[in-house]
């Protein structure tokens, strides 16, 4: 479908973030000003359930708005260029249906819907901690890895739609070896992926491969601050790992800056240490680019999703 005409946003818009865990949906003003939020639990198996929370939501909202507006959803996953039919672990029951098709007849109003890192991406790009340059990467470290690339505040989603997915990219043999690492499989059927090792479950595995008892991130960085040589060293195997993968990025996408979001994101020594361990796996000549926190935080997501309404048709965005 076409994109939303930016007059037809004047009373507002919604946006929705979708999760495995949660469904959070962020209403906005024509100013683009936060004006009501909710969350609520994922019906992540039951569509029927689904179906019904997505429009219990809008319709509470539409009521704080006073007015029935536009919603802009960003979903988990990847979208079948060729069926349209989604390709979701994190909520089944989007499993295999035409997502985009089924929020429409759902909503019966103007949707956009983008895969949820990108809108993370797009809104620190427009407005957010990127706001300004170039371009940037958003780069998700969380569950899994994913992200999203924009140049002058636009989302570029490519031909399939799957521009940014450099979570699902392979971490090379010699970078396992030099680890002692074995060669993990991925829920996307494929192994030695890079969001296996690199995002907080991966982390974690780190730690428990080194003998350790595979403590969250932010207790791992607690404790190796605290002088804990195990929780540091998995920390330096970590950073590695990132470094090598977010240097294809730097590679492939060459941005001016990457805005990191995800549980990750917390952690304050990636900000320090990141652009020299990307810097030692990029060709001589080559800078790193700077690394920064996200501005929106947890509400990125869902803002990103309604920014995706004023997008104007581009000849990457599907019909």
């Amino acid at each position: 479908m076409p994109m939303t005409q930016p007059d037809s946003l004047a009373r507002g818009c919604h946006g929705i973030d979708i999760g495995g865990t949660k469904i959070e949906l962020v209403s906005f003003d024509g100013a683009m000003r936060e004006v009501h939020r909710e969350r609520i639990a994922t019906p992540g198996h039951d569509i029927a359930a689904f179906t019904a929370a997505i429009h219990a939501l809008v319709r509470a909202a539409d009521t704080v708005l006073g007015a029935r507006v536009p919603v802009g959803i960003g979903l988990p996953g990847i979208t079948d260029a060729a069926s349209g039919r989604q390709l979701s672990t994190n909520v089944p029951a989007l499993n295999g249906r035409p997502a985009r098709q089924l929020l429409q007849a759902t909503l019966d109003r103007p949707v956009a819907v983008g895969n949820d890192c990108q809108c993370f991406a797009l809104s620190e790009a427009d407005g957010g901690a990127a706001d300004g340059l170039p371009t940037m990467f958003g780069a998700i470290l969380g569950t899994g890895a994913g992200g999203g690339f924009c140049a002058d505040g636009r989302l570029l989603r490519g031909r399939n739609g799957m521009a940014g997915e450099w979570g699902h990219w392979s971490v090379p043999a010699d970078l396992l070896a030099r680890h002692g690492l074995p060669l993990l499989d991925c829920p996307c059927g494929r192994a030695g992926c890079a969001e296996r090792y690199v995002s907080g479950p991966g982390m974690r595995a780190l730690h428990r491969h080194a003998g350790g008892d595979g403590a969250e991130p932010l207790a791992l960085a607690a404790r190796a601050n605290a002088g804990d040589d195990l929780a540091a060293r998995t920390l330096d195997v970590h950073l590695d790992l990132l470094g090598h993968a977010l240097s294809s990025v730097v590679l492939a996408f060459d941005p001016h800056a990457i805005v990191l979001g995800g549980g990750l994101s917390n952690l304050p020594h990636l900000y320090a240490r990141l652009p020299p361990a990307i810097g030692r796996h990029l060709l001589r000549g080559v800078q790193a680019p700077a690394i920064l926190p996200p501005r929106f935080g947890d509400a990125g997501g869902a803002r990103g999703a309604a920014l995706l309404l004023r997008q104007q048709p581009h000849d990457n965005d599907r019909p």
